[in-house]
């Protein structure tokens, strides 16, 4: 009787290890995948290949052990335009469960109306919510030298259509390098390698409860 007893105590030890297991790696839900659609800052413009904050963050999501897969369609150049017509493709081809939307830098850049870049991202949230995809949004800010009030619209656009599409936004990625001219290359508009962990630094809060998410 009381080999039967320890033997049944042994049992659901092991039961209540194996749950604790269970819950543990399901702290992140299905194997899931992030498309990262976004312009030269995320598409490792003048860096050596896997050194740009999209690799780093595969590598942290490996260290973490999270099963993802990501997928980057960054194009340097891209605008929203651009990435609104490349997105319903590449939702067909990836399925992914989460999108990054990284773009605008290039409208404004080019002085494009702030209204028309807000359109496109507004398109581009539709799109991919329709294909089942949860969007994180990655605001950025225009240079003062745009002009003070075309430079406010532009950061602030990004916030009102966050809020008003209910998608979360990481709200300026270059926050903490923008004002450090010795973490950009030479053209003073790509951050170097040594910028991009600040850069992951700003969009993985955000993204990481996408990631957690059922």
């Amino acid at each position: 009787m009381v080999f039967l007893k320890n033997g049944r105590r042994i049992l659901w030890l092991a039961l209540a290890a194996m749950l604790w297991l269970s819950t543990a790696a399901s702290a992140y839900s299905a194997p899931k995948t992030v498309l990262v659609l976004g312009d030269s800052l995320s598409a490792e413009y003048g860096l050596a290949r896997g050194a740009g904050w999209v690799a780093l963050l595969e590598q942290k999501l490996q260290s973490q052990k999270v099963d993802a897969r990501i997928v980057n369609a960054s194009v340097s150049g891209e605008t929203t335009s651009g990435g609104r017509t490349r997105l319903p493709a590449l939702l067909s081809k990836h399925q992914p469960s989460i999108v990054i939307i990284e773009l605008g830098a290039n409208d404004g850049l080019r002085g494009l109306p702030v209204a028309a870049a807000e359109a496109n991202l507004r398109t581009m949230v539709t799109q991919a919510r329709a294909a089942g995809a949860q969007v994180l949004l990655v605001g950025m800010r225009m240079p003062p030298n745009y002009g003070r009030d075309y430079a406010d619209k532009f950061f602030a656009m990004f916030g009102a259509l966050s809020k008003d599409v209910k998608a979360p936004l990481a709200p300026f990625m270059l926050d903490g390098v923008a004002d450090k001219t010795e973490l950009f290359q030479a053209d003073r508009l790509h951050p170097l390698a040594s910028a991009h962990p600040i850069i992951l630094g700003n969009i993985w809060p955000h993204l990481q409860p996408l990631l957690k998410a059922k």
